[in-house]
């Protein structure tokens, strides 16, 4: 993680006072709405009360029918050398305050004020001319940054040999795919090394070797400038990030150093996936139940668990065909959707069961102590054939689990070994002097 040392004030490049940003959802009063709000600014009488201030204490305006806050009284400040990393769901307003810092749109309310060339990768296509080549939008891009021509061309190569596009500089950009833009896009971006930069989730499209790059080059360039990260990746907000921002319908429901809290705020506003049920449908779940410490849960309902507590799952299911035997085995998936567990019978293909005169079984699986690091997980039932070609049923999200830990590492499992000091005497020979 980086310092979260504050520098001075006069090092602050982003500062963001009670902005908010409303939008129409419809398209015919969003046209009329704009037209009253364009003939309003032109008012000599408005523009001096801006001018003097008086406008920003009347306060955010009010609500029309049809519209609702994307973006509502959010501040902040970015010092050079700090990462704010904003995480939310989709909606929750990111994108929006990031084209608002990036004068792509203009807030309603609130002031803004950034301090620098700003650097901004905000959509895949963005300030690229989709029939010029690739050459030629580095040049463009770098103009549309305040970097001239004799700046861009000390920097080309670099831009270049980052971005690993050299076979396709003369092919036009509209014939790149999305992770080639996106390669474009940052290589110009981060190489001209802007004093502020401004970074959403569009390095999730790059393949992973590049998205290492970007984060290596992001924490290279973080003594220099300031950075906003957004991103639904939680190890990357530990990794760049010193301080995170949590938006929620437009609101910061949280802002500060300790990323752990951020990250427990965000999970705990967490929409988990509906439940789904796939397979061949000769068996189905009946009831599923996760034991914890703290309580109980059933099927799409959501435990509490602390780190290390034991953990128990019992599933009940039904064969609606003619079967004998089945295998039985649990996935836990975190909120990326990224399989971080499998509870697996001792062959370590499922555990084989039989069901019931009646068609029914009743299982029972003690995990016992749960090290997953902090954040929300969810369940899955699968039951397969004996020689596991077939799926009998899958029971995604089947049950939610909101793990807690003392502090968050971004880490998906943890583990506490015993561990032991020893010294090396000068003939080399180890000798354990206490175990901890």
């Amino acid at each position: 993680m980086r310092n979260n040392a504050h520098n001075t004030d006069d090092e602050v490049l982003i500062r963001a006072e009670h902005v908010s940003k409303k939008f129409c959802r419809s398209l015919k009063r969003s046209l009329w709405y704009g037209a009253q709000d364009v003939a309003n600014s032109l008012m000599p009488w408005k523009r001096s009360l801006e001018r003097i201030g008086i406008g920003e204490k009347l306060g955010e305006p009010e609500l029309r029918p049809e519209e609702f806050w994307a973006v509502r009284d959010v501040s902040f400040e970015v010092r050079r050398g700090e990462c704010l990393g904003l995480i939310g769901h989709n909606g929750a307003g990111k994108s929006t305050l990031l084209k608002i810092l990036n004068s792509l749109i203009r807030p309603d309310s609130g002031r803004i004020t950034m301090k620098g060339r700003v650097g901004a990768l905000i959509e895949l296509s963005a300030g690229f001319n989709p029939i010029l080549t690739g050459r030629e939008n580095i040049y463009n891009q770098a103009a549309l940054l305040g970097f001239s021509k004799k700046e861009t061309d000390a920097n080309f190569d670099a831009i270049v040999d980052f971005a690993q596009l050299e076979p396709f500089l003369d092919m036009p950009v509209q014939n790149y795919s999305s992770g080639m833009r996106v390669k474009l896009g940052f290589a110009v971006s981060t190489q001209l090394e802007p004093d502020i930069l401004l970074i959403d989730e569009v390095l999730a499209v790059g393949d992973i070797g590049f998205r290492q790059k970007s984060l290596n080059k992001m924490a290279e360039l973080l003594d220099k400038c300031a950075v906003i990260f957004v991103t639904h990746s939680m190890p990357q907000i530990l990794r760049v990030c010193n301080e995170v921002m949590v938006l929620e319908n437009g609101k910061s429901l949280f802002k500060g150093a300790d990323i752990g809290a951020g990250v427990e705020r965000f999970i705990a506003h967490f929409d988990s996936v509906g439940q789904t049920v796939t397979g061949s449908g000769e068996v189905e779940v009946v009831g599923l139940t996760i034991w914890t410490v703290d309580g109980c849960a059933g099927l799409g309902e959501t435990v509490n668990v602390r780190y290390g507590d034991e953990v128990t799952i019992s599933i009940e299911v039904r064969a609606r065909e003619h079967l004998r035997a089945a295998k039985l085995h649990f996935v836990v998936w975190n909120s990326e959707l990224l399989p971080v567990l499998d509870v697996m019978g001792p062959d370590l293909t499922g555990f084989q069961f039989e069901f019931g005169h009646d068609g029914r079984s009743k299982l029972t699986a003690r995990i016992g102590e749960l090290f997953l690091g902090a954040g929300k997980y969810s369940v899955s039932a699968v039951i397969n054939s004996i020689d596991n070609k077939r799926v009998l049923c899958r029971f995604d999200s089947a049950v939610n689990l909101l793990v807690r830990a003392d502090s968050f590492s971004g880490a998906h499992a943890l583990h506490c070994p015993e561990w032991s000091i020893e010294s090396v005497s000068k003939e080399g020979q180890l000798t354990i002097e206490e175990n901890a």
